[in-house]
């Protein structure tokens, strides 16, 4: 940073904040889809989907 802030005329300090401006500045984010592979699921009898106790049960049990 020496070398630079020598080379432009600019203060080390100037250099710095500089630097420092470049990096926190916000970059557009590159968009990406996200793909997602669901399962087929099948209410089970005796279960309850909205009953905690009852799905833990009926996990113990299988």
């Amino acid at each position: 940073m020496k070398k630079k802030a020598a080379d432009e005329g600019r203060s080390l300090q100037a250099v710095a904040n500089e630097l420092i401006r470049r990096g926190l500045a916000t970059r557009p984010r590159q968009s990406y889809r996200l793909k997602l592979q669901g399962w087929k699921a099948e209410l089970q009898p005796g279960i309850d989907i909205l009953d905690r106790n009852s799905l833990f049960e009926a996990m113990e049990r299988e």
